[in-house]
């Protein structure tokens, strides 16, 4: 039967082999077994249910979390050729009806279904009795109270699977998931352990990097008008932080897109569809945004605001670079970003067990920030990978800037926050160095200080930056509360007394992303976007970048030749093959 699966790989995928673990996964599906599969984001996790939904005797049953991601799941699906559908509260009671008619009639292969739905008596009554051959989780980290983003809804998952008159595989899927996690969603649904694949989490295409103290909006501004060509999406924390972002780089002449949950239904699903067909370059949004998005071509994701836990922020990150091309993962880290985590920890309706989970994984996130080790490797023991190798490709990797000594500078700072008494923040700060004239100043003495106005040739926005340096690399700390405090540290005092000196690398610059100069390849972009609204489909659903770029190298003149190249399947060979073989021959002639 995998003789089969491996045929019908490259007839609707257009591959010749399996991607690492899904051969293995496919093998244990087909062999009726519950398995789970903990693969990376972009590692071909979908395959692992669309095909054996090709072999298997019945319908295959797709769970997902997010009803906005259904469409394009599906329509994608239905690109390569194989019959698919949804069920979930976007329908009318007549469009559902309507569909579960024609599931009951066979008419697809897969069913996709958001997790509330399983829990509706007048739904199960009329989906029980069909014959189901397999129930495929994604997200599956979801299942567990130790995830990172638990759902109660998924624990209906195991009682709608004992209801079943059919006794359907199950398969678990996710790309974020710790030892702990992976253990609590097998024993949930019943998935023996030696029945789980794990091909590992590192992302080969993908470069991290962390920026410390450095002004935030001009890196950005700068990195996405360098990549202006390229699709790339922002996280922040807040609403009004995606709001300041987005007017920050629409000033710029960006066209940029937002997504928070403070827009109504109609404008973020507008928002996300300009994004996807490639109307809008950049994507500024909320952790709302993405979830199992299948935008294969986003070369970049930064992130403006530390995320609150290391499986929110790879999940996030690996958005970037789902073709396996070359991509880009930045964090820009600023101390005061951690308390904000802490106060949307604190005003949580969470338990007290359960905050005091979230705040341990709180601070493994900011000791990635912190460590001066490989960032790759981090992440990769964080995940329970045992003495990951170095990657040679993130900012710790490869950082060659030069280091300079600011031990004259960072001793002013560090004189004027002990002679405020360490009782004031980073503005009032930075303000007393610059010789401000803030009637705040003068009202508390403070233009009477030694230290006022030592700064006085700097712009406040620098000094700012610079303390954010001081705080970021431990010289200086930040009290909690709503109104944190400036206070020295161990180091700050050590430096303070000559022992020590304060050694700061040069700014990190904004690179750009490796944009094609190919004429064809861009011709064939082109091409992408006019047949994509011609077929009122994502370019991406008509061929990757990947798939663009090999064409390019190749130049295939003939159905064969054209069927050999890595993601051209015989459905889009028929359906799309022709106009780029024309575009080929035009370049070639």
């Amino acid at each position: 039967m995998i003789d089969q699966a491996r045929q019908l790989l490259h007839t609707y995928y257009g591959y010749d082999s399996f991607r690492p673990g899904q051969e293995a996964l496919v093998t244990s599906i087909l062999d009726g077994k519950h398995t789970m599969g903990i693969m990376p984001t972009g590692g071909g996790k979908s395959v692992c249910y669309q095909l054996p939904s090709l072999l298997l005797n019945g319908l295959t049953i797709v769970i997902s979390p997010l009803i906005s991601l259904m469409k394009d799941q599906v329509d994608e699906i239905q690109e390569l050729g194989i019959s698919a559908t949804y069920i979930n509260s976007s329908l009318t009671y007549e469009e559902t009806i309507s569909r579960l008619k024609a599931v009951q009639h066979g008419e697809f292969r897969l069913l996709y279904l958001a997790p509330e739905r399983l829990a509706a008596p007048h739904f199960l009554s009329r989906i029980q009795s069909l014959d189901i051959a397999l129930i495929a989780i994604d997200e599956a980290h979801c299942l567990s109270h130790w995830g990172h983003d638990f759902r109660p809804s998924y624990l209906d998952i195991p009682h709608f699977i004992q209801q079943l008159q059919s006794e359907p595989s199950v398969l678990a899927l996710t790309a974020t998931a710790t030892p702990t996690v992976a253990e609590d969603v097998c024993q949930t649904l019943g998935i023996p352990t030696e029945n789980m694949v794990k091909t590992g989490f590192a992302r080969e295409n993908l470069t991290f990097s962390v920026i410390k103290g450095q002004d935030q909006t001009a890196y950005l501004t700068d990195y996405v008008q360098k990549n202006q060509n390229e699709a790339g999406i922002i996280y922040a924390t807040t609403r009004k932080e995606v709001e300041r972002i987005t007017a920050k780089l629409k000033a710029k002449g960006i066209d940029a897109g937002q997504y928070h949950g403070g827009m109504d239904a109609q404008a973020r699903a507008h928002s996300q569809e300009r994004f996807v067909y490639d109307e809008v370059r950049v994507m500024v949004a909320t952790n709302a945004f993405g979830m199992g998005i299948n935008k294969s071509n986003v070369r970049y994701v930064i992130h403006a605001q530390i995320p609150r836990t290391m499986e929110a922020y790879y999940q996030e990150a690996g958005r970037a670079g789902r073709d396996g091309e070359e991509s880009a993962c930045i964090l820009l880290f600023s101390p005061q970003d951690i308390q904000i985590q802490q106060y949307l920890l604190e005003q949580s309706q969470l338990n007290e067990r359960r905050k005091a989970h979230e705040f341990r994984k709180l601070r493994e996130m900011v000791n990635y920030c912190h460590t001066e080790s490989c960032l790759q490797a981090y992440i990769l023991e964080y995940f329970g990978e045992s003495n990951p190798k170095d990657c040679k490709r993130c900012l710790h990797c490869t950082d060659d800037r030069e280091v300079i000594d600011v031990t004259k500078e960072a001793q002013m700072v560090f004189s004027c926050v002990k002679r405020m008494k360490e009782k004031f923040g980073k503005t009032l700060v930075t303000q007393v160095l610059t010789g401000s004239s803030n009637q705040k100043i003068k009202d508390l003495r403070f233009h009477q200080l030694s230290t006022y106005g030592i700064l006085k040739g700097e712009s406040q926005k620098r000094v700012a930056a610079f303390i954010d340096f001081l705080t970021a690399h431990h010289y200086l700390t930040l009290t909690q509360g709503q109104y944190p405090v400036l206070q020295l540290g161990e180091k700050a005092v050590a430096a303070l007394k000559g022992e020590t000196k304060v050694m700061k690398k040069e700014a990190a610059a904004a690179k750009t992303q490796v944009a094609s100069d190919d004429p064809l390849f861009n011709r064939m972009r082109e091409l992408r976007t006019a047949l994509a609204k011609e077929h009122q489909v994502a370019p991406y659903m008509v061929f990757s970048d990947q798939t663009l770029k090999e064409m390019s190298s190749h130049k295939p003149v003939t159905k064969s030749e054209m069927l050999a190249i890595k993601g051209v399947g015989e459905h889009k060979y028929t359906v799309y093959g022709e106009a780029f073989l024309q575009v080929i021959a035009e370049a070639s002639g």
